[in-house]
C-alpha cells in the first residue's frame, strides 16, 4: 500500500478507536487493534505526517492522538457508501412509523425514534408551508355551540381542533358552509390562505355571518401557526451525557437548541451531498454550534424540510448518517402517500 492510502487507513483507525473509547490513540494501540501491515515505527511516522496536516492533535500532553475538526472532515469526505439499517432497525422503523396517529404524532415519534438510533440530539424542520397545500377541509358538529374544524394538507399533515360557538348550528348549515370555504381554499397554501378566507367571507349570506366568521378565525389561526418554521426535538438527556466531550460548556449549544433561531437558519444553508446528506462538523458551524457536528438529511416533498442529529464531533459519523437518511427516506416514502 503506498503511503498516502495507508496514512488515510491510520486516520480512520484513530477515528474510529477514539470515537469508540474516548481516549487519546496511541501506535501501538493502533497495530494491535488494526490490520495496518506495517510496523509501530511506520505507524508514528505516519502520525507524525497526519498532525503536521493538522488532521490529529495531541491532547496536553499525552503521547496519544485524537482527530481534529479537519480530520474528522477527511474520514467523513471517504465514507463512499452509506451502509443501510440492520434488519432489526428497519422493523423498529417501520412499526414506530406505520403506526396510527396524526400527522404531529407521527413527526414525534419520528424525532424520538433518531434519538433513539443515534444516541444524539435528534431534530425535525416541520415542512416548509410552500410545499404544502390545503386539500380538504370539514366542519364537525359536535354539539350545538361546539364544532370542530379539520384541515388535511397534501403534505399529509391533519391538523384539527374544537372550539365553542356563540350561535347555534347544525350538520346541515356546517355542511354548507364547509362548501362554501372549501371553495377558495381547495389548493391553496397557507400563505395563501387569508385571502381565499376573505372571499368566502364575501360570499355568505347575511344571516349566516356570524357563524362563518366564528370558523373562518379558527381556520386564519391554524394557518398562521403553518406559517411559522418550527422545530420539535427529542434526546436532550444525550447531550447532557457527553459534557466531557465538549472542552468548554455544553451551555452554548443547550441555548441554541432552546432558542431554535440559529438551529434553523442552519439547517436552511445546509446543502446535500451526492450521499444525500449534509455534515457540518465543529468549527464548520459558526457561534454556539462551533463545537459541535449535524448530520441533516432533507424529506418530503422537494425535501426543503431537513431532519439531523446534534452531537460532539466525537460522533460515530457513519452510523448517524445510516440513521439520519434511512428515517429521512422512510418518511418522505409516507408523506408521498
Amino acid at each position: 500500500m503506498s503511503e498516502q492510502p495507508r496514512r488515510m487507513q491510520v486516520l480512520q483507525a484513530i477515528v474510529e478507536d477514539y470515537v469508540s473509547s474516548r481516549e487519546p490513540v496511541g501506535s501501538k494501540a493502533l497495530v494491535d487493534r488494526h490490520q495496518l501491515g506495517v510496523s509501530s515505527a511506520t505507524v508514528r511516522n505516519d502520525m507524525a505526517a497526519l498532525e503536521e496536516e493538522g488532521l490529529i492533535v495531541a491532547p496536553h500532553t499525552s503521547s496519544g492522538r485524537i482527530p481534529t475538526d479537519k480530520g474528522y472532515r477527511i474520514f467523513v469526505d471517504q465514507i463512499s457508501e452509506v451502509k443501510p439499517l440492520s434488519a432489526a432497525e428497519k422493523r423498529a422503523v417501520q412499526t414506530l412509523l406505520d403506526a396510527n396517529g396524526d400527522f404531529n404524532e407521527m413527526m414525534a415519534r419520528t424525532v424520538r425514534l433518531l434519538a433513539q438510533l443515534t444516541n444524539q440530539v435528534a431534530v425535525l424542520q416541520y415542512p416548509h408551508v410552500d410545499s404544502s397545500t390545503i386539500r380538504h377541509i370539514e366542519f364537525v358538529f359536535l354539539a350545538p355551540r361546539r364544532a370542530l374544524v379539520v384541515v388535511i394538507l397534501s403534505t399529509g399533515q391533519v391538523d384539527q381542533r374544537a372550539f365553542g360557538l356563540e350561535v347555534e348550528a347544525n350538520e346541515t348549515s356546517l355542511s354548507v358552509l364547509k362548501q362554501q370555504f372549501l371553495r377558495y381554499l381547495d389548493g391553496l397554501t397557507p400563505v395563501q390562505a387569508a385571502e381565499g378566507l376573505r372571499l368566502a367571507l364575501a360570499e355568505v349570506p347575511a344571516e349566516d355571518r356570524d357563524l362563518a366568521l366564528a370558523f373562518a378565525t379558527q381556520l386564519d389561526q391554524m394557518f398562521a401557526a403553518r406559517r411559522e418554521d418550527r422545530i420539535i426535538m427529542a434526546g436532550t438527556a444525550n447531550l447532557a451525557r457527553s459534557t466531557g466531550d465538549f472542552p468548554f460548556s455544553i451551555g452554548p449549544i443547550l441555548e441554541a437548541l432552546e432558542e431554535q433561531v440559529v438551529l434553523l437558519r442552519l439547517l436552511t444553508e445546509m446543502e446535500q451531498d451526492v450521499r444525500g446528506l449534509s455534515v457540518r462538523i465543529g468549527s464548520e458551524n459558526t457561534g454556539s454550534l462551533s463545537e459541535a457536528s449535524v448530520v441533516a438529511a432533507g424529506y418530503g416533498p422537494g425535501s426543503g424540510a431537513k431532519l439531523g442529529v446534534v452531537g460532539p464531533t466525537r460522533m460515530d459519523y457513519p452510523g448517524t448518517m445510516t440513521a439520519v437518511r434511512a428515517i429521512a427516506r422512510y418518511l418522505s416514502r409516507i408523506l408521498s402517500q
